[in-house]
């Protein structure tokens, strides 16, 4: 019987197929998740779901709906789908969702991403602790519930959510631009000729070159995962032989992107958050923006100097899910390029955060680098990652070390060590891994600041 502690984690659920998660597994997490929002005090009579393009995903996402079923929920199916696809499914039905899938993991992994009605998060502290007990439980007895009758039916809702996605930013006026795309075998490459391209919607003054559009969950180019440089290195080659206006790398589930200039060089996440954040701020004068403590200093910099108000939240969605929900916060962004609009549900969505990026550009004559730069003030060492036994013994000597500086405990530590530097260390939830970013006001004092960190950690 598998051990459900070892797949169910603080925010989703993520193993190996078929020895963690098959469709036994899927099938009493079904049931589960109907149970669990049932006990909650919703009504769950029907939820959505969706898959990525896994092999995989297909088969556990309709035994998923048969332990749906058998607790009393009828399902929508939409089939192929993004993340952020199942979030407008979720969000515009009002009903709970899961997406099937394992984001940038390899090809043999697979998971799941559930969601309450209106696309509101479920993780350890709203449901998911309650999701795995009760699997645990169904996987355990051998005399649990019985199917029910079958009741799944199958919509496609991409033109739709490609239609909502375009009435919140208007591209049809914007100058001629051309966009690189990155799909890494991943949900863009669905999505992204819906949403940009001339697939269901008229064309968009956007000319798209696409790259590893083919969807195949095995990743045979690369991983899809922007956040790693490695995997940006064919786009960033595209984008100087091509001469394109900008570049954009999606993960695998296409809910995160990655923005890449006309030389070819990464725009940061931070950089991003602090762009999407002026323009919404220009529509919502005075509204409150989230950013994660990973951000750079620039970004509650910038929110201020547009007239708004930064709150700063732990890293990872359903925090910052949770504190856009209860400040009514207009945006968020995190460091992982995660970017939460309020018009969507305060769900996460990496295209529409693209589309604020090309309407920035395409409504100005600025190259990328240059328009960009006033949103990039400091620099960061980005998020360096060390194996370590004991997670608090260590960050108890990076403190010991620094005992001058200023020092908070909201996710992790972290220090504020003077002349506007700062490093955060934390554990990783699921890993044996201490996660490390420091950022300072230039390259020499960024370095010597986590190499000192770093010798400690790894010391």
């Amino acid at each position: 019987m598998s051990d459900l502690s070892q797949i169910i984690k603080a925010y989703d659920v993520r193993g190996t197929v078929p020895d963690q998660f098959n469709e036994t597994v899927a099938r009493a997490i079904g049931t589960a998740f109907v149970e669990m929002l049932r006990e909650s005090g919703d009504e769950p009579d029907q939820i959505v779901i969706g898959h990525d393009m896994r092999e995989s995903g297909p088969s556990l996402a309709a035994a998923f709906a048969n332990g749906a079923n058998a607790a009393g929920a009828a399902v929508i199916n939409i089939g192929l789908a993004s993340t952020d696809q199942l979030y407008y499914a979720s969000g515009s039905l009002n009903l709970p969702g899961a997406m099937f899938t394992a984001s940038h993991n390899p090809a043999q992994y697979n998971g799941i991403k559930l969601c309450r009605a209106g696309a509101r998060p479920v993780g350890q502290d709203s449901g998911l602790v309650v999701v795995r007990q009760r699997a645990q439980q169904l996987l355990a007895d051998l005399n649990a519930e019985a199917d029910g009758p079958t009741r799944v039916e199958q919509r496609d809702v991409l033109k739709d959510y490609a239609a909502h996605l375009r009435s919140l930013v208007d591209l049809s006026g914007i100058r001629p631009l051309k966009v690189i795309v990155d799909a890494g075998n991943g949900m863009g490459g669905y999505t992204v000729p819906a949403v940009l391209g001339d697939q269901v919607l008229p064309a968009l003054p956007l000319t798209i070159a696409p790259l590893f559009f083919e969807l195949d969950g095995s990743f045979p180019n690369h991983e899809a995962n922007p956040l790693d440089p490695k995997n940006l290195v064919d786009l960033q080659k595209a984008v100087r032989e091509q001469g394109a206006d900008i570049g954009l790398a999606f993960d695998g589930d296409a809910d995160r992107c990655f923005v890449i200039d006309e030389n070819g060089d990464p725009v940061s996440p931070s950089a991003i958050t602090g762009l999407v954040a002026s323009r919404e701020l220009a529509k919502f004068p005075g509204s409150t923006i989230i950013h994660n403590l990973i951000t750079s200093a620039a970004v509650p910099e910038i929110i201020v100097e547009n007239g708004g108000k930064p709150v700063r939240s732990r890293v990872g969605h359903s925090f910052i899910k949770a504190e856009m929900a209860s400040t009514n916060a207009v945006f968020g962004g995190e460091h992982s390029a995660h970017y939460y609009f309020r018009d969507f549900w305060f769900a996460d969505t990496g295209m529409l955060a693209a589309m604020h990026v090309l309407a920035a550009l395409g409504g100005q004559d600025l190259p990328l680098s240059e328009f960009a730069a006033e949103y990039e003030r400091y620099v960061a060492s980005g998020e360096i990652n060390s194996t370590v036994a004991d997670s608090a013994a260590k960050i108890a000597e990076v403190r010991a070390a620094f005992p001058d500086a200023s020092v908070d405990d909201l996710d992790g530590m972290t220090f504020q060590v003077g002349d506007g530097a700062w490093f955060n260390l934390r554990a990783s939830n699921t890993e044996p891994l201490l996660r490390l970013n420091v950022e300072a006001p230039d390259a020499d004092r960024m370095a010597k600041l986590r190499d000192e960190v770093l010798a400690i950690v790894r010391g």
